[in-house]
């Protein structure tokens, strides 16, 4: 898997940027929010996501953790693909997209071209409660802090030692509520172990 890429800027679309790596030339998707963010800098570095597919390998870029979580959490949705996320990325910022999911507000996630009714309430459906839960351990919109970092690492820790994901994910809600969020990475890890 590609996790980024940092290079030099050779050419620069709304939908697209083209990044030079060590001579090579990566064609990278990108949403408005992140063409956007990376203005006219010369040297770029992009988040990335590798969707294979039989008849293609493609390219996702984003500016910001943040946003590459949520395209991430869109694409888990049965129906919405990579190209769905990133419109849906390009047509609202990150902090609308979240906080139409969270108040449950059909219409604005239906306004996203492609996005039917059924779609727009089964995104809201499956994933209110993974960027609720996010939000219980801040007070604002929970999954683009740093806090939210420690918890992906944490779980991705623990599925990688063997937890099932929903286990971990509540071992970690648990312990993020005994210490209201403040707890370092280790600490956080060490106590999710302790809670099963």
């Amino acid at each position: 898997m590609i996790a980024y890429l940092k290079g030099r800027l050779t050419y620069k679309d709304p939908t697209y940027v083209l990044i030079e790596v060590g001579g090579v030339g990566y064609h990278v998707k990108i949403s408005l929010q992140t063409y956007s963010k990376i203005k006219d800098e010369e040297q770029i570095r992009l988040l990335t996501f590798l969707h294979i597919k039989e008849d293609a390998h493609t390219l996702y870029g984003f500016s910001e953790e943040g946003e590459k979580r949520l395209f991430l959490h869109l694409i888990s949705i049965n129906g919405v693909g990579p190209n769905t996320g990133l419109m849906i990325l390009s047509s609202l910022s990150s902090e609308e997209i979240e906080h139409a999911i969270l108040s449950g507000d059909v219409a604005t996630i239906q306004a996203v071209k492609g996005i039917g009714a059924k779609t727009a309430q089964r995104i809201i459906l499956e994933l209110k409660d993974k960027l609720g839960k996010s939000s219980d351990a801040t007070p604002q919109l929970g999954f683009l802090k740093s806090s939210n970092k420690v918890r992906e690492e944490a779980l991705q820790a623990l599925v990688t030692l063997g937890f099932p994901k929903a286990v971990a994910e509540k071992n970690i809600a648990q312990v993020l509520k005994k210490t209201g969020g403040e707890i370092s990475l280790e600490d956080l890890i060490k106590a999710s172990l302790k809670t099963s």
